[in-house]
């Protein structure tokens, strides 16, 4: 198999997050965005392109503490650990004001390891 169809084949394999990171990287490394095409592809679909923006994967999303649980100083220290803007205070007050949102706006993955973190340390998690 040629390089450029081994290429092929591994972007083919890639998942829209790993995806999405490439295309992330590749923009840093030499300084161009894929904003401005993509834009013109969505103005050239018209109204066909909005039917497939309803069925498009969600990219972000919001980890809600639901309970504390049994062992809330754990679940503090890790509340802490995860949302460094909180003091002390705050991040009893969102523990012991369950349910509320821990986190909002981000990554699958993001949110996948906070939720896991968090039931670790006792807390019942849900991501929306």
């Amino acid at each position: 198999m040629s390089k450029l169809e081994q290429l092929v084949a591994d972007l083919s394999a890639l998942t829209v997050l790993e995806a999405a990171e490439l295309s992330k990287l590749l923009e840093d490394k030499w300084g161009v965005s894929a904003a401005a095409p993509v834009a013109v592809a969505a103005v050239a679909g018209g109204a066909a392109a909005a039917p497939a923006e309803a069925a498009e994967e969600q990219t972000e999303f919001t980890v809600v503490l639901v309970d504390g649980g049994d062992k809330k100083i754990n679940v503090i220290k890790e509340i802490r650990g995860i949302r460094a803007d909180l003091g002390l205070k705050e991040a009893k007050d969102l523990v012991e004001g369950a349910p509320q949102n821990v986190k909002e706006n981000i990554s699958k993955q993001e949110a996948a390891d906070i939720k896991s973190k968090l039931e670790a340390a006792g807390a019942k998690v849900e991501v929306k």
